[in-house]
């Protein structure tokens, strides 16, 4: 389901180079003259209300904004909004607007007044106004001020205008009357001594200028995804604005075009935001922001300072300990803070359950570097394959000349390599990515003779790789990935334990005769394929051990008669019936056997499916074609980026279960997990290049993003962002959106950046990650281009949050809270098995659960409620309310309101007098909080005991791979 959001074109506000600001204590006065509008293109859907080459990047460049004023909206509780024109006074004490039906000294709030400034919906005149789902999030913000705390709610026509006016009003607040010399102190800043150091280096003559080329290569090499061609013309209109005669360039033009081309105001806007001066972010600052944003745990000042001495660019920031803009941003743009959770860059999950309970990396017809009906045949498909991780391929396996045997796709006109050669390869790639089970899917079409031939090579050069001790019979599972390290399994036909003699017939395995009958065939119609047999000789069915190929009859027969080391191969278009018709059938059968899904014969092509389809069953083995790049490889790529890419990722716990139940096709939540609300901003993107294949001239996109989310098909979904004309370098998009996660250890999250002015092609950048590797808080986004490669310097910089991730229910329609009354809660039932001893048990754990729900759900309500009273969305976390409270805890006669009292069971706040009537129901939400969070942390010490205790007497819990489950 996509929400409605609003079309709003965001705009980096840059000052020109022909501005001119000149700031004195009584007022600020200026000369602007605009550079030319560029011409809007007919298939825009944006608008603006601000110079597109202004840039705010500076204090006084908003305050600058600020004096001049700006046109918002005014929101009023009765849903109705007035058009105002805001601006502050040249002496900085007041905030003024009109026209306005009261007198000109009451329509203005004094800054000395002004108690906080929130951004967002988050006041109570936002939250019941009727027109609260029209507004976007990202160009709202509240001013807070008079000892009642009385809220001026506003929104800007851009998030970028909401962003000038929250910053410089921040300022205000923090330096009141002293702001201008604030101001002026900065203009010496960090920034300008480092610039001028590496200036002085480079000016080896000490002639106090540099050549233009020189200049150009030195910001290149501070940003090296800036483009050449337009740091020169930087320089270049910055010399015609002087009237300068000549190229070279001085310390000051080189610093001034630095400031421009290189400062990020979104980056600006956030840095600000916790820096206790705003000019730099101090040791402790930097703990907060890393604590409470970037939700890093255990963070202290010595944490911060190692973060400074990393990334601070300028000497003087590394010995006082001071992170400057450039140093943040660097801190930003490093792999510290890239979106992909660094914990899942090596093996994280446990691997000691059965081959079964994972989703295994496979590759169809890897020998393939085309399509499959008459591309060519190459080793390099499987080089290829083996260090991406993947941990199944294909060998198609036939007569070939000079009693060699030779890979192909049979039927058809590929071509051929030697089946030696291709072991060869595999016995050099195998472990390369991965050190866990390999395996092998055999294709044999050969004759007795060719056999042995393959049996002997692959004998001699695969040696003790091979896996060829026999199944356990006293066993119900698959070993682990631990228990099968450095092995390659056989998956084949294999002949029965009676047989004593050197050959024996067996069925024949061919999706190529499928593919080519599929071909001649007219009609869409599912067709029946005749089994042929054929002989296998012993000695290679004695290779199979734990994949042996069976043919699949259905369910039943499995479930009563199928070994748990038999596999069966499932045709897409047969496994998506299963799918359909059986959905829950399909899941438990996937708990014990393996089973491999291959693509329908009908992608002559070698188009891909989507591997969620079959993932969504349990089914392990689902073959891709890795030569075909796009969305499903994207997903079956950024899936397997988990766990290390060992190729191997366990299957979520419902699926894994014997008690569970589950059905591949829900289209709601799932019975016993619980929805995630995922929160996704898309704040900016940096140099975006021309999509490959675009037939327009010239090198301007026009870009959008698409989120999409990929999982169960309650969670598919997807939304845009508005169009950024003309502006591929550092666009600005500043949009929210808001997805529930229903089965999140199936969750893909989707990230695509589209030209929307392209000719023959669009597709610009994509990154795809698994839902539980994404890191909270401020990330960028490395993007991918089509064939899977790192675009050089093209990111994209959001925001991440994930709530409501103990908490039940479905989202508030606002997304501000998960509350759900008592009545309409959705308790726990229990199944009757018909088994009294067992019935009788678990019918008295009915009313603790009962309880543990109710207690589930207060919580939920209890910390929105207390969101709600800081002033924060439902984005915020615990850590950020507090730091958002703190100062109101202050009287005005610097006194505290309240304290915190550490002495008791559970940390509670304190009045000292009389408090606002605001902070007497925060003292009040606050302790419900508390005492829940009590409750739920013991409780989590009991199931912790529980478990211990368990183990003690030999139960075993529920998802660890033993035959007994409680």
């Amino acid at each position: 389901m996509i929400t409605a959001y609003c079309h709003i074109f965001i705009v980096v506000v840059s000052c020109t180079l022909n501005e001119k600001i000149s700031i004195d204590t009584q007022c600020f006065s200026f000369s602007l003259q605009d550079g030319k509008q560029r011409k809007e293109r007919k298939k825009t859907v944006s608008f603006s209300s601000m110079p597109t080459e202004k840039k705010i990047s500076s204090a006084s460049d908003c305050i600058t904004a600020m004096v001049d004023g700006s046109e918002l909206k005014k929101v009023r509780s009765n849903s109705r909004i007035y058009h105002r024109y805001f601006l502050l006074d040249a002496d900085m004490q007041s905030l003024r607007w009109e026209p306005s039906k009261k007198e000109v000294d009451k329509a203005k709030i004094d800054v000395k007044s002004i108690k906080e400034v929130r951004t967002g919906k988050n006041t109570d005149t936002f939250r019941t106004n009727g027109t609260y789902d029209q507004i976007s999030e990202d160009c709202a913000f509240s001013v807070i001020f008079g000892e009642n705390y009385e809220s001026l709610d506003l929104v800007a026509n851009t998030a970028d205008v909401a962003n000038t006016w929250v910053t410089g009003l921040r300022y205000l607040i923090s330096y009141g009357k002293h702001t201008l010399n604030m101001i002026e102190s900065s203009q010496n800043n960090m920034r300008s001594s480092w610039l001028g150091e590496l200036f002085d280096e480079e000016d080896t003559t000490n002639s106090k200028q540099l050549s233009i080329c020189t200049a150009v290569q030195l910001v290149k090499k501070l940003n090296p995804g800036l483009k050449n061609v337009k740091i020169e013309l930087k320089f270049k209109e910055l010399h015609k604005v002087k009237d300068k005669s000549g190229s070279d360039v001085t310390k000051e033009e080189f610093i001034e075009v630095f400031h421009d081309l290189c400062t990020r105001p979104e980056i600006y806007f956030l840095f600000v935001q916790f820096s206790s001066n705003k000019e730099f972010l101090d040791t402790k600052d930097l703990m907060i922001f890393l604590e409470a944003e970037q939700g890093m745990a255990q963070v202290s000042e010595e944490t911060s300072f190692d973060v400074i001495q990393k990334y601070e660019p300028s000497k003087e920031g590394q010995l006082k300990g001071w992170l400057s803009l450039d140093g943040f941003s660097n801190y930003l743009m490093s792999s510290e803070c890239h979106i992909f959770d660094p914990e899942h860059k090596s093996v994280c999950q446990d691997m000691n359950q059965p081959l079964s309970h994972y989703y295994i990396n496979a590759s169809h017809n890897t020998y393939l570097i085309e399509d499959q009906f008459r591309g060519p045949s190459d080793v390099t498909g499987y080089i290829r394959a083996l260090k991406m991780g993947c941990r199944s391929v294909e060998l198609d396996v036939w007569d070939g000349p000079d009693n060699e045997p030779v890979i192909y796709t049979g039927h058809t006109m590929t071509s051929q390599i030697v089946f030696r050669s291709v072991i060869d390869v595999i016995n050099k790639y195998a472990f390369v990515a991965s050190e866990f089970p390999l395996i092998l899917c055999l294709e044999n079409h050969c004759s007795l003779k060719q056999q042995r031939v393959m049996f002997q090579h692959l004998k001699k050069i695969l040696g003790d790789k091979l896996h060829l001790d026999p199944p356990k019979p006293e066993d119900c599972y698959l070993p682990s990935p631990n228990e099968l390290k450095g092995k390659i399994l056989l998956k084949g036909k294999k002949l029965g334990t009676n047989c004593t003699a050197s050959e024996g017939e067996v069925t024949d395995e061919d999706e190529g005769a499928e593919m080519s009958q599929r071909m001649s065939i007219e009609t869409a119609e599912q067709q029946t394929v005749a089994l042929k047999k054929f002989q296998l000789s012993k000695e290679l069915s004695d290779l199979v051990t734990l994949c042996k190929s069976v043919e699949f009859k259905d369910f039943p027969t499995s479930f009563q008669k199928q070994k748990h080391w038999e596999l069966c191969s499932f045709n897409e278009v047969f496994a998506s019936r299963c799918a359909s018709e059986f959905p829950g059938d399909f899941v438990n059968y996937n708990k014990k056997f393996l089973a491999r899904v291959y693509p329908s014969p009908m992608r002559i092509d070698s188009s891909n499916m989507n591997p969620q389809d079959f993932w969504k069953c349990g089914c392990q083995i689902v073959a891709m074609n890795y030569q075909t790049p796009g969305l499903m490889m994207d997903l079956n790529i950024g899936w397997f980026r988990q766990n290390g890419n060992c190729g191997y990722v366990l299957r979520p716990a419902i699926m894994r279960e014997q008690v569970s139940y589950f059905s591949a096709n829900t289209k709601d939540s799932v019975p016993g997990v619980s929805p995630q609300l995922l929160h996704i901003k898309i704040i900016s993107g940096q140099n975006f290049p021309k999509p490959k294949g675009s037939g327009a001239k010239g090198d301007v996109v026009d870009p959008y993003v698409y989120v999409e989310i990929h999982g169960i098909p309650a969670d598919c979904a997807e939304q845009r962002t508005k169009t950024v004309n003309q502006n591929g370098d550092n666009p600005l998009f500043d949009e929210s959106f808001e997805f529930q996660i229903n089965l999140p250890e199936l969750a893909m999250v989707r990230f695509v950046v589209l030209d929307d002015d392209y000719i023959g092609d669009e597709f610009i950048g994509q990154y795809t990650i698994p839902f539980e590797c994404l890191q909270p808080g401020f990330r960028h986004v490395p993007l991918q281009s089509l064939t899977g490669e790192v675009l050089p310097h093209t990111l994209l910089f959001v925001h991440v949050a994930i709530t409501n991730r103990r908490g039940g229910g479905k989202p508030h329609k606002r997304g501000l809270s998960v509350r759900k009354g008592k009545r309409s809660r959705e308790y726990a039932s229990m199944r009757v098995l018909l088994i009294k001893a067992l019935d009788d048990v678990f019918k008295t754990a009915i009313q603790p659960l009962r309880e543990a729900t109710d207690l589930r759900e207060n919580m939920q309500n209890a910390i929105a409620s207390f969101k709600e009273l800081c002033g924060l969305s439902a984005v915020a976390n615990l850590k950020q309310c507090i730091l958002a409270l703190s100062p109101r805890l202050t009287g005005p006669d610097n006194n505290p309101l309240l304290v915190f009292n550490l002495n008791e069971q559970y940390p509670n706040l304190e009045p000292q007098g009389l408090l606002p009537e605001v902070l007497k129901k925060v003292v009040t939400t606050y302790d419900m909080v508390s005492r829940l969070k009590w409750c739920e942390a013991a409780g989590l010490d009991h199931q912790q005991s529980a478990r211990s205790d368990g183990k003690q007497k030999g139960v075993a819990a529920k998802d660890e791979p033993t035959s007994a489950y409680v």
